[in-house]
């Protein structure tokens, strides 16, 4: 059985046999299907994984050999780090680093617990804003809160992409300032 110890972001993406992203799995699991021939590696990440008689080079993305059908969520799991990922880890009223999460329509006032009436906010805003809406406060929202959407928040979920998964997980790179 081939040395495997977590790394930093030990993960590998798995693709379906059509090149579609599946899932994130372990680079244990990742290399167990390698070498059980269920799947092919198609991207190395870092560093070697080393058995008795074989060296195997980390697997980055995998590609399964056969086709597998896959019914999808249509929605996206809320939770809090997946509500921080979307607005970028930023106060939706002020823009400065957020510390926890917002009801825009206060739940005491009858507001749902749902991506589109929960945001990201500083605690300084969130408890000068109390049990009021924006409107009452005179704020506005940078961004009208909403559902994360694409195949990346599928996958991945609140996860941080590896860079080398860009190809196929469709990731916009950033474009370089002017």
């Amino acid at each position: 059985m081939p040395d495997i110890r977590p790394t930093v972001g030990s993960g590998a993406l798995v693709l379906n046999a059509t090149y579609e992203p599946l899932c994130v799995v372990s680079v244990r699991r990742a290399a167990i299907l390698v070498l059980s021939a269920k799947a092919v590696c198609v991207a190395d990440g870092d560093g070697i994984l080393h058995s008795a008689r074989d060296a195997l080079p980390v697997p980055s993305v995998v590609r399964l050999t056969r086709f597998v059908r896959v019914p999808y969520r249509t929605h996206v799991g809320l939770s809090r780090r997946a509500i921080f990922a979307r607005d970028g880890w930023r106060c939706a009223y002020c823009r400065g680093p957020a510390e926890t999460i917002d009801h825009v329509f206060p739940r005491s006032r009858g507001g749902r617990h749902a991506w589109e009436n929960v945001v990201a906010a500083c605690a300084r805003c969130n408890h000068t804003k109390g049990d009021k809406t924006p409107a009452e406060m005179g704020w506005r929202l940078h961004a009208l809160p909403a559902p994360p959407k694409g195949t990346a928040w599928r996958v991945l979920g609140h996860r941080a992409p590896d860079p080398r998964w860009a190809d196929w997980l469709d990731l916009r790179e950033p474009e370089a300032a002017a």
